[in-house]
């Protein structure tokens, strides 16, 4: 039976127009579909595939894990090597006082427990998040996200939530002491690319401070290098209380997980016991796939080439009548509407170049390639990129 006719059939839908290409293999930066049509992979999954398709290092991981045991027992009760060689990778690379992983099954999830955390360990109920901001889609991540468009169909929702404005100064004296935990994107992502000002971090690193609230930052979409360092906050200065990762932390298998100091992570142990359980949160093949990815990174120092090619892209797109920003390789390139965005990015796909555009920035074009993807690719890209929009109306 045909897969197209499976897919809108049998496959819960969420846009009445998807694009509906099936796609039969990838590799490296490249897509290929049914019909035999190569895609360069512009967006890696949404910041999920950063070293690439079908690493030959995240497979053998995978095959070697899946050959000792998968699924054994509910994350948290057993010790199992890869989850643990994975969390000491992990923290090795990180401040001192991100100590602790907890390992979830998406990022979403990954917001949800800390924003439990974050109450059952300040005894507050009150979160704090920013307008713009995107943390997922389940109830209690949809609480927090901000825009009022995306909430509204699915109210009641969580209480007690504070949305301020990012990169806004003034937003910071409604941080008080009754607040639990402030949650923001390093790089707002989904708004299209929004950079803070350093200052202002660091002012909402000591607000939180002062009040006793916990900073969680989401780095889901920023982690492993997409933003040029490792993490994005090393660039402002600052350590999370708590870090959210998603996305690339997998290797392009389904993974999460929120990060933080031992003695704020043992608030779960108590009052009551198991406070935070899941039950793939961590799976070994995800957790030994993840870690293949993550030394694959460091070892090839993919992170280290990712401002030259920021500024690659930027070279080779200077001309066009746009907005441009960008913070290492997340970019948005912004139109006049959503309408002529659409008509670009569908223009883009028949010419073979795989991408699509931002939840709240609709008008904008995204580019969030593996960061594997050559300067010789990113030329080819930008070329395309200039001779569709010059033509489009």
């Amino acid at each position: 039976m045909n897969n197209r006719y499976l897919f809108f059939n049998h496959i819960g839908q969420t846009s009445p127009a998807p694009l509906a290409i099936e796609i039969v293999h990838a590799h490296g930066n490249y897509l290929m579909d049914a019909e035999g049509r190569q895609y360069l992979d512009l967006i890696g999954g949404i910041s999920v595939a950063n070293i690439g398709h079908g690493n030959k290092k995240v497979i053998s991981a995978i095959k070697k894990q899946a050959e000792k045991y998968l699924h054994v027992m509910v994350n948290g009760e057993l010790v199992l090597s890869p989850q643990t060689r994975y969390a000491k990778l992990l923290t090795d690379h990180l401040p001192a006082s991100l100590n602790a992983v907890f390992f979830t099954a998406s990022g979403t999830e990954a917001t949800e427990g800390a924003m439990k955390l974050a109450k059952r360990f300040t005894g507050r109920s009150r979160i704090a998040a920013f307008k713009n901001s995107y943390h997922g889609s389940t109830q209690g991540s949809l609480s927090i996200l901000g825009d009022e468009r995306w909430r509204n169909a699915f109210r009641p929702l969580l209480p007690d939530v504070l949305h301020l404005d990012y990169n806004s100064f003034d937003s910071l004296n409604a941080i008080t002491n009754e607040v639990a935990c402030v949650i923001a994107e390093s790089v707002q992502a989904e708004a299209g690319v929004i950079v803070p000002d350093v200052q202002w971090m660091q002012a909402l690193r000591n607000r939180c401070t002062e009040t006793g609230t916990l900073l969680v930052l989401d780095e889901i979409q920023c982690g492993f290098g997409r933003n040029g360092t490792l993490w994005a906050f090393e660039q402002y200065g600052i350590v999370p209380d708590i870090l959210l990762l998603g996305k690339a932390l997998g290797g392009g298998m389904p993974l999460g997980c929120f990060i933080a100091d031992k003695k704020i992570m043992d608030a779960f142990m108590h009052n009551p016991v198991l406070g935070h359980i899941n039950t793939f949160g961590g799976h070994p093949v995800c957790c030994a796939a993840g870690e293949a990815a993550m030394k694959y990174l460091l070892n090839k120092k993919l992170v280290d080439k990712v401002f030259e090619k920021e500024k690659l892209f930027r070279r080779c797109l200077r001309g066009l009548p746009i907005t441009i920003r960008s913070k290492g390789l997340m970019m948005a390139l912004s139109f006049q509407s959503f309408d002529e965005n659409k008509k670009i990015i569908d223009a883009l796909m028949a010419e073979g170049l795989f991408t699509d555009w931002f939840l709240f920035a609709d008008n904008c074009l995204r580019i969030a390639p593996p960061l594997t993807i050559t300067k010789k690719q990113i030329r080819y890209a930008c070329q395309i990129i200039k001779n569709v929009a010059t033509i489009s109306p």
